[in-house]
């Protein structure tokens, strides 16, 4: 790959540094996580199923994102930092794809055994929901990518914010079952995922719907299924111009860094649940009603 372009007066460059050095501690993290489930050994091997596909799913979207911060590149653009077929569009979608329903997987798990152990209809609901809801994003991505029309991508992310939302909504029923650290981490993850929220309403679904509107406007021909496939798996520029890459390179950041950390701790849900009951919320008995006492009728007959 050439790296003559890579110099610290470049903003690209320096961004494509921070990717690397980001994805670079998401995988020493991810390392660590697989020692300390490695560690816990045969004493749990009835869930070792479960806890071996977390880790594995927590890779796919950690890996997966490490792949797409090494090859940046910008789908419906078809622009990318370097020229090689590992650049193209089919490969870094398929990735994409990948990893997201992964991580999407993750919170769906996460969420059903904290449903099921407070017995919330709402919480598990939730997570039954969530994984169509990204299927189908996926595939309004695929369109967006394969025609270059941006609608497709509006709507794939306006269906994440959806996702995120029922997700905030589970988590704000589980905040009432708990106390302590585990309502403060609970808390804090609600933040977190309306600072998101707020980021995809105000940021990332308009900026691809202005550019929707600014391609009718232009008459832009888009591509065919077919013609758009092949387009997708063989046409890639390479380019190293900021002016290019500016309104990429907020949500990649936040993208390859906040959201891996997040299925970092999903992964690492597992190793701490059993600390969960400690934190559960007690609710206090109702008092039986006190019960009055029933006449007992004697009688006084005699006997003859």
């Amino acid at each position: 790959m050439n790296i003559e372009w890579f110099t610290w007066s470049n903003p690209v460059a320096v961004w494509w540094a921070f990717l690397i050095a980001v994805s670079s501690a998401n995988i020493a993290l991810w390392l660590l996580l697989q020692r300390h489930f490695k560690k816990r050994g045969p004493g749990v091997r009835a869930g070792l199923f479960r806890i071996e596909m977390m880790v594995l799913l927590c890779a796919a979207y950690v890996f997966g994102c490490a792949f797409r911060s090494i090859l940046p590149r910008a789908d419906v653009q078809r622009i990318a930092l370097f020229d090689t077929w590992l650049s193209s569009v089919m490969v870094g979608r398929t990735v994409a794809t990948i990893a997201e329903v992964c991580f999407v997987i993750q919170w769906a798990i996460v969420l059903r055994q904290l449903g099921k152990w407070v017995k919330s209809d709402t919480v598990n609901n939730v997570s039954l929901t969530i994984v169509p809801l990204i299927l189908i994003a996926e595939v309004c991505s695929w369109y967006a990518v394969i025609t270059t029309n941006y609608l497709g991508n509006a709507i794939e992310n306006s269906l994440w914010a959806a996702t995120f939302t029922l997700i905030a909504v589970a988590l704000a029923r589980l905040l009432y079952e708990f106390h302590g650290l585990a309502r403060l981490v609970i808390a804090t993850t609600i933040v977190g995922v309306t600072c998101y929220l707020a980021f995809l309403v105000s940021v990332d679904v308009p900026m691809y719907l202005a550019r929707w509107r600014a391609d009718l406007a232009a008459g832009k021909e888009l591509f065919g299924i077919f013609s758009g496939l092949y387009d997708l798996g063989t046409r890639w520029a390479v380019t190293h111009d900021f002016a290019h890459w500016h309104e990429e390179i907020a949500w990649m950041s936040l993208y390859f860094s906040f959201a891996v950390w997040s299925s970092l701790a999903l992964c690492g849900f597992e190793l701490v649940k059993h600390h969960l009951p400690r934190y559960r919320r007690r609710v206090a008995a109702l008092p039986s009603p006190a019960r009055r006492p029933v006449p007992v009728r004697v009688s006084s007959g005699r006997s003859a």
